[in-house]
C-alpha cells in the first residue's frame, strides 16, 4: 500500500487486513481461497473496482479462482526471483517466504525459469509474521528469530535476498543489519505497484474517485494495523 499510494495518490483505497486469520502460510489451500472469496466479496461491496492480493501465499493459493469468479481485475505478489536472479553477483540467490509460498505453483514455476543459471536457496521465515503482528519490530529476541532463518541462506552463499511475504518488509532494518552490508535485499512492493498501475491505465479504471484516502479494516484487533500504519505513513 506504501508504494501503491506514490504512484496513485489521489485514489481511494480500502485495506483489508484478515489479522484474526494469520498467518496463511501453513492454511490449507481450501482455506485461504475461502478467505481470499470472502474479502473480495466485502471489497466490492464497498465499491473497489481492482483488487491487490497483497499476500504471497493467498496470491499462489487463490488469485486463479478469485479472477475465474469476480469480473475485476486481481494483481498478485510473486518473490522477485527474476530481479535477483539478474542482479546477483555470487551466483546464489535466498528466497525468504512462508511454506504457503514455497510450495505455490506459481512460485515454483518462476524457479524453474532461474535455477538453472543461479543457486536458489530457500527459508521459511519462521516467527516472522507472529513478530510483525505483535509490534516486535526490534530487539534482541527479533534479532535471534531474523537470525536463526537468514543464516542458512547467507552461510549457503547468497548475496541477494528475496523478501516473499509482504509482513517482511516491516524487519527490513533488522534483516539488513543481520545480512551485512554486501547483500542486497528485495522487495517487490514498488513492481506490483507499477503492475497495478499498468492494468488501471489500460482498462481506464481510478483516480476518477471525489474522495481520496485510505481505509483501514481488520478481521481482528484494529490496533496493529492502525500502528503498522501509522509506521508507514507517519
Amino acid at each position: 500500500m506504501k508504494e501503491i499510494r506514490k504512484v496513485l495518490p489521489s485514489e481511494h483505497f480500502i485495506y483489508y487486513a484478515d489479522n484474526a486469520h494469520c498467518p496463511y502460510g501453513e492454511k490449507s489451500e481450501t482455506y485461504i481461497r475461502n478467505r481470499a472469496r470472502d474479502i473480495t466479496r466485502l471489497l466490492l461491496d464497498r465499491g473497489a473496482s481492482a483488487v491487490v492480493v497483497a499476500c504471497n501465499t493467498a496470491t499462489g493459493a487463490a488469485i486463479a479462482t478469485l479472477r475465474e469468479e469476480f469480473d475485476i481485475p486481481f494483481i498478485g505478489m510473486e518473490p522477485a526471483v527474476k530481479p535477483a536472479a539478474l542482479g546477483t553477483r555470487s551466483g546464489v540467490i535466498g528466497v525468504l517466504a512462508t511454506a504457503g509460498t514455497l510450495k505455490a505453483s506459481k512460485y515454483l514455476k518462476t524457479k524453474g525459469i532461474y535455477q538453472d543459471d543461479v543457486r536458489i536457496e530457500e527459508h521459511v521465515g519462521e516467527g516472522f509474521v507472529q513478530l510483525v503482528e505483535r509490534l516486535e519490530l526490534e530487539g534482541p529476541e527479533t534479532e535471534r528469530v531474523v537470525r536463526n532463518s537468514l543464516q542458512p541462506l547467507l552461510d549457503a552463499g547468497a548475496d541477494t535476498i528475496v523478501l516473499g511475504c509482504t509482513h517482511y518488509p516491516f524487519l527490513r532494518p533488522v534483516i539488513e543489519r543481520v545480512a551485512g552490508p554486501d547483500v542486497r535485499i528485495i522487495d517487490p512492493a514498488p513492481a506490483v505497484a507499477r503492475q497495478l498501475l499498468k492494468v488501471l491505465r489500460q482498462q481506464d479504471i481510478g483516480e476518477t474517485d471525489p474522495a481520496p484516502g485510505l481505509e483501514l479494516l481488520a478481521s481482528g484487533d484494529p490496533g496493529t494495523l492502525h500502528t503498522l500504519a501509522g509506521l508507514v505513513w507517519e
